[in-house]
């Protein structure tokens, strides 16, 4: 994939960072550098904001052979599938509103059970890789959205998904939405 432009100023360390690459970023890394960006702004990114009114969009800001950095937008109620990253490692900072991330694991019958749940506000942040599985989920009021800063090392373009009541692991290919000037929308 052909790698986008970025004019957003302070994003241009992560980018110089992400640029340099040469195999896949940790969960130390990838932690470290969206920590770093304390005076990023939903305003900042604002032209790779974009919803839909039925799942939530994931909408690239930038990427290259070792990484995709994308905004990704939720309307309330809105909820990724239960996943893990299927060997790319993961980095999440919340630009607006409130996540809900539910981990769970994998019982001795096949299934996964929730082990837990964490609310994170703007400026958090958090990283994770390979089968760390869990859903990452809107569940503030109607009319309350959530936008999150997502890293993915190497880009995430396949994803292992799972069920509540099916044991068996299926596999989902996220669609990204790649941001075209002037495209209006």
């Amino acid at each position: 994939m052909a790698t986008t432009t970025c004019q957003i100023p302070k994003l241009e360390s992560l980018i110089d960072y992400l640029d340099s690459l040469t195999h896949r970023a940790s969960v130390a890394d990838l932690r470290r550098e969206l920590e770093a960006l304390d005076d990023l702004t939903v305003e900042d990114v604002a032209e790779y904001v974009r919803f839909d009114e039925r799942q939530y969009l994931r909408n690239l800001i930038k990427g290259g052979p070792w990484y995709h950095l994308l905004a990704l937008c939720w309307r309330s109620g809105q909820r990724s599938p239960i996943h893990n990253h299927a060997q790319s490692t993961c980095g999440v900072r919340v630009l607006k509103g409130k996540l809900t991330e539910t981990q769970f694991r994998k019982t001795p019958c096949g299934q996964i059970a929730a082990v837990g749940s964490e609310d994170m506000g703007v400026g958090e942040v958090c990283a994770m890789q390979d089968a760390y599985i869990h859903q990452i989920s809107n569940l503030q009021a109607p009319g309350q959205d959530l936008i999150t800063l997502h890293i993915y090392s190497p880009p995430l373009l396949r994803m292992d998904t799972y069920s509540l009541t099916d044991p068996t692991v299926g596999q989902y290919y996220p669609v990204i939405l790649e941001h075209c000037e002037g495209s209006g929308i």
